[in-house]
């Protein structure tokens, strides 16, 4: 069955062909959100509500794009939507929050004192820097640079996604780069 067949589908409200749409794409959805949230629990969470609002509203997807595209800016606008929120009901309370036990898990490992152990608290130490440099940048810009880096999606997809001419997506990567460079060395400076 074609995207256009089971869009016609779902717009009459067919569940199995809802449930084929999901199938198709729910690791695409999934893979957006959690490259913006860094959070697999809340990746699913943001994952369903992506679902739900395209059968609440299939009807005004007008073809203009490509199914692949409204996905990417369904997905882009609720993980943000839902970092907004949480920023607002708390400025990243703890590292926990964001990464997880991997705190917990990595004092266990330091007391082990086996040689890999070095390696891997130095690789658990970059992500943690990257992840929070991400997060420390402005929302386009750390919606560019996840969608082209972690997504690999071209600039001219991105700006369809984002909805901006291509020559911002360059200038929004770019300074991406720039702020993620330095919040990476702000990070290892203060830590």
């Amino acid at each position: 069955m074609s995207d256009q067949e089971l869009l016609e589908k779902i717009a009459q409200k067919d569940e199995q062909a809802f449930r084929v749409f999901v199938e198709k794409y729910h690791v695409l959805v999934l893979n957006v959100c959690n490259n913006i949230l860094n959070n697999y629990d809340d990746s699913m969470d943001i994952s369903q509500e992506v679902f739900i609002k395209i059968y609440e509203s299939i009807d005004k997807f007008r073809g203009e794009s490509k199914i692949s595209t409204w996905l990417y800016r369904i997905a882009v606008n609720k993980s943000l939507n839902h970092l907004r929120s949480k920023k607002r009901q708390k400025w990243f309370s703890s590292l926990d929050v964001i990464f997880g036990d991997d705190s917990k898990k990595q004092e266990k490992e330091i007391k082990d004192n086996s040689p890999i152990i070095g390696e891997q608290i130095e690789a658990n130490e970059n992500r943690i820097a990257l992840h929070v440099a991400i997060n420390k940048l402005p929302d386009k810009q750390k919606t560019a640079i996840t969608l082209n880096s972690f997504e690999e999606l071209s600039y001219k997809e991105i700006a369809e996604v984002m909805m901006i001419p291509v020559a911002d997506v360059g200038v929004l990567i770019n300074r991406a780069k720039q702020n993620l460079n330095k919040h990476i060395i702000d990070y290892y400076k203060n830590n």
